[in-house]
């Protein structure tokens, strides 16, 4: 099954700088995922891990300079089939790639990718998997080994794929989005993307040219050296899934792991962030 999640409901007041400061100290918790609304933002955490104390130590719920109301639920998983197909519109990348569902007429592309998300992330919508699929429009990738972390429904190893990459292995914790990623993968006629349900422990024993990790900030910055320690010397390193205001905390990780920075892209405050291995 899916992860069950727990969602926090936050109304500020002030809104700014309050939610600036309030997403700060929730980013040092596990929540995955940050939805700014009009009174504040929603937080998100699976249940296994959380706890009732979970807020305890959020410094800006016991002051009185901001007045914060939070509300939580849980979220059963929902059927991202359905929504899918009642909302999804095909998006179109820098005229070269689209991304469409299966009953989406087709249109002439340089990369025309189908997809049928399940309940696993990675439609192309969101702004990270946008971002990191620009990256990877302007990147040579023919014959190049690629490790895409957190794969969700696996368009990125796809369009790796589709781009001449040599070996592409993709990684999802979620059992939804192993499942998919493989079907996805077939769907498009690239079955040489080999898939594993698991976390960074199950990266190969082999170095990549490429690898991709759009998964959240906390996240990142644990498995930042693991990643690195993969990459070859001049090998490329292209993260998603974080704010604009965690750059300098990506970006020191990545510093002390042997990795430089090459450049980022923004997008509605979220960040993606291209790094390169040195080479000694």
């Amino acid at each position: 099954m899916s992860h069950v999640y727990i969602e926090y409901r936050f109304e500020v007041s002030p809104k700014e700088p309050g939610t600036e400061i309030l997403l700060a100290e929730l980013a040092e918790l596990p929540f995955e995922s940050f939805e700014e609304t009009e009174t504040g933002l929603k937080a998100y955490i699976r249940k296994t891990d959380w706890d009732k104390d979970l807020l305890e130590n959020i410094s800006l719920l016991k002051g009185s300079e901001f007045r914060i109301t939070t509300e939580l639920q849980e979220i059963q998983p929902e059927n991202w089939n359905e929504k899918w197909e009642t909302h999804f519109e095909p998006i179109e990348i820098d005229g070269r790639c689209r991304v469409r569902a299966p009953f989406h007429p087709k249109k002439e592309v340089a990369f025309d990718i189908l997809i049928e998300p399940k309940m696993s992330f990675g439609t192309g919508h969101h702004e990270t998997t946008h971002m990191m699929l620009e990256f990877l429009l302007d990147l040579e990738l023919e014959g190049k080994t690629v490790l895409d972390m957190g794969c969700g429904t696996a368009v990125l190893a796809i369009l790796a794929a589709m781009k001449g990459a040599l070996e592409i292995d993709a990684i999802d914790i979620d059992p939804w989005s192993y499942e998919n990623a493989r079907e996805n993968a077939v769907r498009n006629g690239q079955d040489r993307i080999r898939v594993y349900q698991g976390d960074s422990s199950l990266i190969p024993q082999k170095k990549y040219d490429l690898i991709l990790a759009n998964i959240n900030r906390n996240v990142l910055i644990d498995d930042i050296p693991v990643y690195s320690g993969h990459l070859k010397a001049g090998g490329t390193l292209l993260l998603s899934g974080f704010y604009e205001s965690d750059l300098e905390l990506i970006r020191d990780r990545c510093l002390n792991s042997g990795l430089k920075w090459e450049s980022g892209h923004t997008r509605n405050t979220w960040m993606a962030a291209r790094f390169k291995k040195r080479v000694k």
